[in-house]
């Protein structure tokens, strides 16, 4: 059986069994199975992801940036990035809330004042998050780290972009350094080797990968059940709703259009990585294996993609991006809030913004919404409401951000460029 079956498998089976499971989840039998078996299977396996993060990351952002500029092309590369991913990350946003302001899912919401008794552990640490962010001068200077191991052992905690701009300097350093004594440089060499590496602990975590999935879907239907979403599913439903025309309508119209190729093989070729998105919630931990695909099965040109796919996993959350806009407009809605046109404009604006730069791990989101709440004049605390489904929608939000990062790389990728990086299917054969 193919791999991408087996992943559905193990997310079709973790919804079921962890769904009737969760009536029992105080009995000792049941927590035993958790803490023993369940946790254990699913924490392994995105370790072992998480373990190659930050050296994929910064060899391939580093191998990226050095083959470009030899080749006269990251400036080119770059400006297409960005562009693609504002234009995408604009077109989300705008879906989002109008989809809230059509459907309005938060007029007639009835507040529970004890889901905000309940949930306080939960709110103390996003308010923690939210009240420990940055002025905008702020968090442009520290985009620029002066301790690059101290951003390399912070990147999952939301230092990224500090590594990231480290790697990419450093890139565009060794080609100027290369092309000034006219010599092959030593380091290029192991720096391809480190990201071989990656990519051969990323076939070996593949290998659990079915069980893993089973493991972390079926701990968090076991823990909440299905009832969660019963309260929330109008909101739950405008949410994937939005996210489903950005993916089809919007990635569509891009892909058919714009990249010349066809949305049913580019989609139905991602798949495995969109399955794995979904079950791990993180675009971070699904990067190694999105460049895989980029380069396997979707034909990318290895130099492009990886610079665009490890660049996006931070910068291009789309599907953030709308998420934030529905919950800021929702929330709005349910408080009587009545935002005009011009606040509005500014949710937009902040969202497109926030999308930049949103930790690529579960929850990552929660304490930028509060921000753009707090902008606003929303009740932050109201945050609270939505966090019995966020879990759920994450998942959905991030197969869209990876999604997007893949299709902003077929727009930007560009097959006059010459590559000298080894394709990853060389590698793993």
């Amino acid at each position: 059986m193919k791999n991408h079956y087996k992943l559905l498998l193990g997310l079709v089976f973790g919804i079921v069994l962890g769904s009737l499971a969760h009536p029992y989840q105080e009995l000792p039998w049941m927590k035993h199975l958790t803490d023993i078996v369940m946790v254990p299977v699913g924490q392994i396996f995105l370790r072992l992801l998480f373990m190659i993060v930050v050296p994929m990351v910064f060899s391939a952002l580093v191998l990226g940036v050095y083959d470009l500029a030899r080749h006269q092309g990251v400036g080119k590369v770059a400006s297409r990035t960005l562009f693609y991913t504002v234009i995408a990350s604009t077109c989300s946003v705008l879906i989002g809330i109008g989809m809230v302001n059509f459907f309005r899912p938060g007029d007639g919401f009835k507040v529970d004042p004890h889901v905000f008794e309940t949930t306080k552990s939960s709110m103390d640490t996003i308010t923690a998050n939210a009240n420990a962010s940055k002025t905008f001068g702020q968090a442009i200077v520290e985009i620029i780290p002066k301790n690059p191991l101290e951003a390399a052992v912070k990147a999952l905690e939301g230092e990224m972009l500090a590594l990231m701009f480290c790697a990419l300097f450093f890139g565009f350093a060794f080609y100027v350094y290369q092309k000034a004594s006219k010599k092959e440089l030593l380091i290029m060499p192991i720096l391809e080797e480190i990201f071989n590496g990656s990519l051969v602990i990323v076939e070996m975590a593949m290998k659990i990968a079915p069980y893993a999935v089973f493991a972390i879907v079926f701990n968090t239907a076991s823990k909440f059940g299905l009832e969660i979403f019963e309260s929330l599913l109008y909101f739950a439903a405008v949410v994937v709703g939005g996210l489903l025309i950005q993916q089809i309508i919007v990635y569509g119209l891009l892909l058919k259009f714009v990249a010349k190729r066809s949305p049913r093989d580019f989609f139905s070729n991602s798949k495995e990585v969109l399955l794995y998105a979904f079950s791990t919630s993180s675009s971070n931990a699904t990067l190694p294996k999105a460049i895989e695909v980029a380069e396997t099965k979707l034909g990318l040109t290895p130099s492009i993609s990886r610079f665009v796919l490890t660049v996006g996993a931070t910068a291009n959350q789309n599907g953030t991006a709308l998420f934030e806009g529905v919950v800021v407009l929702f929330l709005a809605q349910v408080f009587g809030v009545d935002l005009s046109i011009g606040q509005q404009v500014q949710v937009v604006v902040m969202c497109i913004v926030a999308g930049i730069g949103t930790a690529g791990v579960p929850g990552g989101s929660l304490p930028i919404i509060m921000i753009i709440m707090k902008g606003v004049g929303i009740p932050p605390e109201g945050i609270a409401l939505i966090l019995g489904v966020d879990r759920f929608l994450d998942m959905c939000r991030t197969t869209l951000n990876v999604s997007g990062d893949l299709v902003i790389a077929a727009l930007v990728d560009d097959k006059s460029e010459i590559s000298d990086l080894e394709p990853v299917h060389e590698i793993i054969k």
